[in-house]
């Protein structure tokens, strides 16, 4: 039953892809609403001002770019000129660097305020305070006391991971059932063994969902974050292809974006479903 549901859904996923990319091409070909390029914007993207022809890029001319840039994904030609691979590469170790930082800190504060009803009260405030500021209202503190844009973006990386993780960590750990919580007492297990066998595994599934979201606003920040600072990055390079007027790169860098970003959410969503109990 659930493989018959999984294939059908396959399908109609397909079925919306083809219809996407069948609209798609319509809208951008001469068979669409005709359209005339202002001279100075279709000199500057190469290209003749003629009616019934759009700027837009086709289906096709993504999938060919795409297929150029996975031959050789690694090229380096100088500063302002690297494969996507490369550019790639930079914003996942970011990535990992400042999602990695910020794990060390949220599980063990956050066991620290679930456990305890006056950190608790005591951190609330200040929880409260820094969480709704935007990661990038970080960026020019960071650059102007670090002064290395790239651990810059990593910092602003740590920042934007910490709170959902601190948050879901606290309130998986409070909700932890009183009754096993009492029995460890009753058997006198110490708090820090009783944190590890006892509050850990039940409070597991809440501290994943809060670490998979933690991924998920990593991952579109430090985009954000490359367009503020330059240099390397998916997110510089978004910006460096648009300052070059390369739609089809443009588009291109959205899709690899996009499957980056379900690729880590889905990592973590296996993690989430191995360690949630069976129903």
């Amino acid at each position: 039953m659930r493989a018959s549901l999984n294939l059908r859904a396959g399908l109609v996923s397909l079925l919306i892809l083809l219809v996407f990319g069948l609209a798609w091409h319509i809208a951008v070909s001469g068979t669409g609403p005709q359209q005339t390029l202002d001279p100075e914007y279709a000199r500057l993207l190469g290209q003749t001002a003629v009616q019934g022809k759009s700027a837009m890029p086709g289906p096709v001319d993504v999938l060919a770019k795409i297929w150029s840039h996975a031959k050789d994904p690694f090229y380096d030609k100088g500063p302002n000129d690297k494969g996507i691979g490369i550019q790639l590469a930079y914003s996942i170790g970011r990535v990992l660097i400042g999602y990695s930082l910020a794990i060390m800190v949220a599980l063990p504060l956050g066991f620290l305020i679930g456990m305890s009803p006056l950190m608790s009260k005591a951190l609330d405030p200040f929880i409260q305070l820094m969480k709704p500021v935007s990661p990038l209202a970080w960026m020019p503190l960071a650059l102007y006391t670090i002064k290395d844009s790239s651990i810059s973006a990593v910092f602003v990386i740590f920042i934007c991971s910490l709170w959902p993780m601190l948050i879901n960590t606290a309130f998986g750990v409070a909700s932890v059932r009183k009754e096993w919580v009492n029995v460890a007492r009753t058997l006198e297990v110490g708090t820090f063994r009783r944190a590890f066998t006892v509050i850990l595994p039940a409070a597991a599934p809440t501290i994943v969902t809060g670490m998979r979201i933690s991924i998920g606003i990593a991952w579109l920040v430090i985009v954000a974050a490359e367009m503020l600072v330059g240099g390397t990055g998916i997110g510089y390079f978004v910006w460096n292809e648009w300052n070059n007027l390369s739609i089809t790169n443009v588009i291109t860098s959205i899709l690899v974006i996009g499957l980056v970003g379900m690729l880590l959410d889905q990592a973590l969503a296996r993690v989430g479903r191995a360690v949630s109990f069976p129903e």
